[in-house]
């Protein structure tokens, strides 16, 4: 189930949000004030967030800037400055989109689903993000929740290969031959260990979001959800 966390301080709205939400078969979580939203973030892990600008302890733009220097979490601003500035601002500083209230709930649920829709990103040739995992190919950096994550040479091509090929199953026999090459002359159970030791690496990694997944008699795959 996917997790949206729900940053409002007005407990009425926040009561309003959550039942569309938990309906449209969403786990929720509320929080009313900034300090508490940074908090609960890092504990929860969202797949996604729905933010007022007007906020005791921490405003909307700076919990904003906050997530996007750790995360590519999505976030919905919500919140009743509907100008054209705030607008922009919103966006440009990272936000996937902007309601104003007084909002409908069916078009928050609708915005909440097309913005997960949305989660799976080529941003480049060289950048993909996958909900809290960003892979950059051309660094050879892999970021998780924004923090980096280390991997052998070995095991960081193995998951690059994957990732750029989402959703398809490939045997242990392709995997060697595609990533590792011909002369690779170790055993084919070195790719079960490779995949083993990135799953340990990814722990943290909603499942919601992906996975590395063994299709048994098929090989592995590189599972993500471009949808709800």
């Amino acid at each position: 189930m996917r997790k949206i966390l729900v940053v409002e301080d007005d407990t009425g709205i926040s009561m309003v949000l959550r039942a569309y939400l938990v309906k449209a078969g969403y786990e929720v979580e509320q929080v009313f004030d900034g300090e508490q939203a940074m908090r609960r973030f890092e504990q929860w892990n969202p797949s996604l967030v729905l933010l007022d600008i007007k906020l005791p302890s921490e405003n909307g733009w700076a919990i904003l800037s906050w997530i996007r220097e750790r995360s590519s979490c999505p976030i919905i601003m919500l919140t009743a400055l509907g100008d054209i500035s705030n607008r922009l601002a919103g966006l440009r500083g990272g936000a996937d989109d902007y309601l104003v209230k007084p909002f409908v709930g069916e078009e928050l649920v609708a915005r909440v689903e097309a913005v997960l829709r949305r989660q799976l990103q080529v941003v480049s040739e060289h950048i993909a993000i996958f909900g809290s995992l960003k892979l950059d190919y051309a660094s050879h950096e892999v970021l998780l929740h924004g923090r980096s994550v280390r991997l052998t040479p070995r095991d960081l091509s193995l998951l690059f290969f994957l990732a750029r090929h989402p959703n398809q199953s490939f045997d242990r026999e392709q995997l060697i031959r595609c990533v590792w090459g011909e002369d690779y002359d170790g055993s084919d159970r070195a790719v079960d260990l490779a995949v083993k030791r990135i799953r340990q690496s990814l722990a943290d990694w909603p499942e919601e979001e992906g996975d590395l997944v063994t299709l048994r008699g098929l090989g592995y795959k590189f599972h993500v959800r471009t949808g709800t």
